[in-house]
């Protein structure tokens, strides 16, 4: 059980770790790249094909991951209702990154029509924002976890 715990735990990290970091890559260098070097739409439009693959497998790793871990946790001890919370944060603000991940991935016709809405502007970045915190309140809950099984 023990290696299957830890298999599934360092899969959901790489996938998290692959989703946030690809998308401070994308909006750091890539697009700033883009945009300086001039019109190159094959490029772009390859790009962001590829990182949609990326993001849209790490969605459904985190996922499946994400819920097998929950289960695990809440059934190995007795969690303070701190951890019940930020879990629940947690769990809202990677459902959040998941709609504004499929808002972004829509059909090329409907992602033309909104191109120049503020929430299509704004997504990549409240995506990124949201993984952050997402990573942040992890660390905060395997700290909450350890308290609860520490010896006291």
């Amino acid at each position: 059980m023990l290696v299957i715990r830890l298999l599934v735990r360092s899969a959901h990290i790489l996938a998290a770790t692959a989703w946030v970091g690809g998308s401070i890559l994308y909006l750091l260098a890539v697009i700033p790249a883009l945009r300086s070097g001039g019109p190159a739409p094959a490029v772009a439009v390859q790009i962001a094909a590829l990182f949609r693959r990326i993001v849209n497998i790490c969605v459904g790793v985190l996922l499946l991951t994400g819920v097998y871990l929950t289960f695990d946790r809440l059934t190995q001890t007795r969690l303070g209702w701190s951890y019940l919370i930020v879990l629940m944060l947690k769990i809202a603000a990677a459902l959040a990154m998941f709609v504004f991940a499929i808002y972004l991935g829509q059909s090329n016709i409907r992602r033309l029509a909104k191109r120049s809405t503020r929430l299509s502007k704004a997504a990549p970045q409240l995506i990124l924002a949201l993984g952050i915190l997402v990573f942040v309140l992890g660390a905060f809950l395997n700290s909450l976890f350890e308290a609860t099984i520490a010896p006291h």
